[in-house]
């Protein structure tokens, strides 16, 4: 019986475990911001392909710093890279002269207000930070 609970026990801090893993995170402008945004879309901003929203105001990207569980879910789901292959690709576009990557901020809070208050804003947070100050164009 014993062996049996132990396994439970065991179970369930798996799952208590897996749900902290899969942490929704969200990518978010201001509310005013009227762009048609998609994941392809936030990629190209967020690797420095494109520079303007699709309404014709220039984009600003930030995120929360790169060690972030929400900036490395984001590397890998929206941008299908790694850390490595990402701060190798920044390395090598830096070189040439042709962009710099995405301002990164400590907290998510410094992210939200960056967006709230700059209309030329795109961010990427941990869905739980979201307010009614910021608008969410896309959920990973």
């Amino acid at each position: 019986m014993k062996k049996l609970f132990n396994k439970i026990l065991f179970a369930v801090s798996l799952l208590l475990g897996a749900t902290s893993v899969l942490a929704e995170s969200v990518v978010i402008v201001n509310p005013l911001n009227d762009s048609k945004l998609d994941k392809e879309t936030i990629a190209k901003i967020y690797l420095g392909k494109t520079k303007y929203f699709s309404n014709g105001d220039k984009v600003l990207a930030i995120s929360t710093k790169e060690k972030s569980a929400t900036k490395q879910s984001f590397n890998r789901v929206v941008l299908n890279k790694s850390s490595s292959q990402l701060n190798s690709y920044w390395s090598k576009i830096i070189f040439t002269g042709k962009g710099r990557p995405p301002k990164e901020y400590e907290f998510d809070e410094d992210v939200k207000q960056q967006v709230a208050g700059n209309g030329n804003t795109i961010g990427i947070i941990d869905a739980k930070s979201v307010d009614n100050s910021v608008k969410v164009v896309l959920r990973f």
